[in-house]
């Protein structure tokens, strides 16, 4: 994860920091806080602290990954070399203002969905920035909600696409399992109530109900319940999935629902860093 991060302190500051070089000398120590200018839930601070490690600088957690934030509220402090902390400052506030935007999102969605079926799970999808996937990731489970896949190497995931080469549920549930390892779970995206018993009885441990409306979600959870496939697998939600309608695809039942919405629309938390003391 480090080289990661060191390769976007690296891509910031290019060959030098022309400002800071030409106005403070190495050996300047000062004191800065991170401070939240709006409410929210901190996420990034794990990281935030593995950031000033590399470059030996002093932190001061007031808050923790996970925690509420109010406006005014400082979340770290900083002490160390002006050159170091100016350095990483931006890196550092991007990195937490995106996982703070994301963390609170997810549990604004968790909350929602949660007030009208308890034990559900939101879950995040691989639709994640290139690079940051780790980050975006960590950030959801901050904020109450279920990682999904990571990679591609995670769970097996049969898509339209590769039933529309494969040629159908049956045969492409049969040739993964020949293919992973039992200790793999094997998913299968659907679009309709009969392609949902189709893979259930083709042995998925996981049926995702794509782009599905709650009603046709209910039709097919009746549908597996009459056939006896109900409790042989995990039901997810996903497509189109927002605020405005998360409530009413809860209710359904299913015991997942994942969004690309909490990774990919997410408002970032207003972070600053201020410099408060001179050393």
């Amino acid at each position: 994860m480090m080289d990661i991060i060191r390769e976007m302190i690296r891509a910031d500051v290019g060959f030098e920091d022309i400002t800071t070089e030409a106005l403070i000398e190495r050996g300047t120590e000062v004191v800065a806080d991170i401070v939240s200018r709006e409410e929210g839930v901190v996420a990034g601070v794990e990281v935030a602290e593995m950031m000033a490690r590399e470059f030996s600088i002093s932190i001061i957690r007031w808050k923790d990954d996970g925690d509420p934030l109010s406006g005014g509220e400082r979340v770290l402090t900083l002490e160390g070399d002006a050159m170091d902390i100016l350095m990483v400052e931006r890196t550092m506030l991007n990195l937490m203002m995106k996982m703070s935007g994301i963390a609170t999102l997810t549990r604004s969605m968790l909350q929602r969905a949660r007030a009208v079926n308890e034990g559900i799970r939101i879950a995040a999808t691989r639709k994640t920035t290139p690079g940051l996937q780790w980050f975006e990731k960590q950030a959801v489970r901050i904020g109450g909600g279920d990682t999904h896949r990571f990679r591609l190497d995670d769970c097996a995931m049969i898509k339209d696409n590769h039933i529309a080469i494969v040629g159908s549920i049956e045969d492409a549930v049969r040739r993964v399992r020949d293919h992973v390892s039992f200790t793999k779970k094997v998913e299968v995206e659907v679009e309709s109530p009969d392609d949902a018993v189709r893979a259930a009885e083709a042995g998925a441990d996981i049926i995702l109900l794509d782009n599905m409306s709650p009603d046709t979600i209910r039709n097919t959870l009746e549908e597996l319940e009459g056939r006896g496939l109900r409790d042989d697998v995990i039901l997810e939600a996903s497509g189109g999935i927002k605020p405005d309608n998360i409530e009413q695809y809860a209710s359904t039942g299913v015991e997942v629902i994942s969004m690309g919405f909490i990774t990919a629309s997410a408002r970032p938390i207003d972070l600053s860093l201020e410099i408060r003391e001179l050393k």
